[in-house]
């Protein structure tokens, strides 16, 4: 009996230890949180927080050409057509043209405004450069001679665009900036497919801006160290809002029917499709009325369609964007402009070529698409109109820029790099771009 009455005295002495216990975890989880909370107040009180350094500008040194290759060229276009330059002759009327980004990226860096935004920063002495821009008007040189056929006098028959081109190439070479690093450090604009084909093999390790890599082999461009850029929209932005109930029309196309090379899918597109309710699909060449035509159309269609031209890209995609027509890509090997930032397929419909020529495909996989997802698609496409804008502030130039300038640490390297290289054996370079 007496054990019996020992063991709950035994168990009740324990109760204030274990109370005790459970006291002093608490208390000292309070000081943690205290002292934590304290640590945390005087750190944001007194160290704010560090803000990360802007990126630095761009240093970029615009060539004084001579004006032949500027100016003159566009004086040349005019004259092979017998028309005056309109307006000011103190001021550059460039033509219209879907290849324009030459002159966009020109008159920008001339501006005695430029913003403060702007990636790149244009310095007066070639010595503090980072790049250098070569302003040669290279796609509009090309069709200065086909308006007139060669034989019939003016200035068709005595103005030639490969004699152009070596001629440019014979002034860089003679430009200390060049020869110091063989002009990796130089960026030039060729839009056009065929802009500076004569001489691109001695300007391949410069910074090429162009439209696609269709007529470029592989040492002569890449994505590694080009830069893709949009066509100039040769139809007027829509100004209205998203909606489907004025876009009566399923699917349109305006364009020539009959191309080269991976072009050749057009023809069997507008076999599949001609005879389709609800898809326009017209072959037109590029006239003021075509444009008209074509702005009609794509501001009353729900869908765009993009097929490959004689290379993989064509304007007609650029024109769908500022139309806020859901553009429908049937080119199985297009580059496109900014993919760093734009994830095409918020707004764009990707279409392989062995698909898209079966008979009923494209109609019957556009009309399964929800109206909440056209919407969808045309917020999309309003989000990010302005990267296809050249004329906005905020638009195509700074985001080409942007694009030069994120190419500088690979220029660097390579220019370094092709300093301490002797010799190399042959194959044994794995730089996976250009460099010799």
């Amino acid at each position: 009996m007496p054990e019996a009455e020992s063991r709950p005295r035994k168990a009740q002495s324990h109760k204030p230890l274990q109370t005790m216990a459970r006291r002093h975890r608490l208390l000292l989880l309070l000081l943690l949180f205290l002292s934590s909370s304290l640590l945390f107040l005087s750190t944001s009180l007194f160290h704010p927080p560090i803000s990360p350094l802007p990126t630095p500008q761009t240093k970029i040194y615009l060539y004084n050409l001579p004006p032949k290759f500027t100016t003159g060229v566009v004086d040349k276009y005019f004259l092979a057509r017998d028309l005056a330059r309109i307006g000011d002759r103190r001021r550059v009327n460039y033509p219209g043209h879907q290849h324009s980004a030459e002159w966009w990226l020109f008159s920008d860096l001339q501006r005695l405004d430029r913003p403060p935004t702007s990636p790149v920063l244009r310095v007066d002495d070639p010595s503090e450069a980072d790049l250098f821009f070569v302003p040669f008007f290279s796609s509009l040189s090309l069709v200065v001679n086909p308006i007139r056929p060669a034989g019939e006098g003016g200035v068709a028959s005595i103005y030639s665009d490969e004699e152009m081109q070596e001629e440019l190439i014979e002034w860089l070479q003679g430009q200390d900036y060049w020869r110091r690093n063989g002009g990796r450090d130089h960026v030039f604009v060729c839009q056009d497919p065929n802009a500076l084909y004569k001489v691109i093999d001695r300007i391949k390790k410069g910074v090429l801006l162009v439209s696609d890599f269709g007529r470029l082999r592989e040492d002569q461009g890449s994505l590694v160290k080009d830069v893709i850029v949009p066509y100039s929209h040769r139809i007027n932005s829509f100004k209205g809002g998203i909606g489907v109930e004025k876009r009566k029309s399923l699917l349109f196309f305006m364009g020539n029917r009959y191309r080269k090379e991976g072009g050749k899918v057009r023809d069997e597109l507008f076999q599949v499709l001609e005879n389709e309710e609800d898809v326009i699909i017209k072959h037109g060449a590029q006239s003021r009325e075509s444009r008209r035509m074509a702005t009609q159309g794509m501001h009353s269609s729900k869908f765009c369609l993009h097929p490959a031209g004689d290379t993989p890209s064509a304007c007609r995609l650029f024109d769908a964007i500022v139309s806020l027509c859901v553009p429908v890509i049937v080119s199985d090997d297009i580059e496109l402009p900014f993919e760093d930032v734009l994830d095409y397929r918020k707004f764009s419909i990707f279409v392989d070529t062995k698909s898209a020529v079966e008979p009923g495909y494209l109609p019957k996989l556009l009309r399964d698409i929800k109206t909440q997802k056209i919407l969808e698609y045309q917020q999309e496409l309003k989000a990010v109109q302005r990267y296809f804008e050249y004329e906005d502030p905020n638009g195509t130039v700074n985001e080409i820029w942007r694009q030069v300038s994120s190419k500088l640490p690979l220029i660097k390297l390579l220019i370094n790099r092709d300093k301490r290289v002797v010799q190399r054996s042959s194959g044994s370079d794995k730089s996976c771009i250009i460099s010799g």
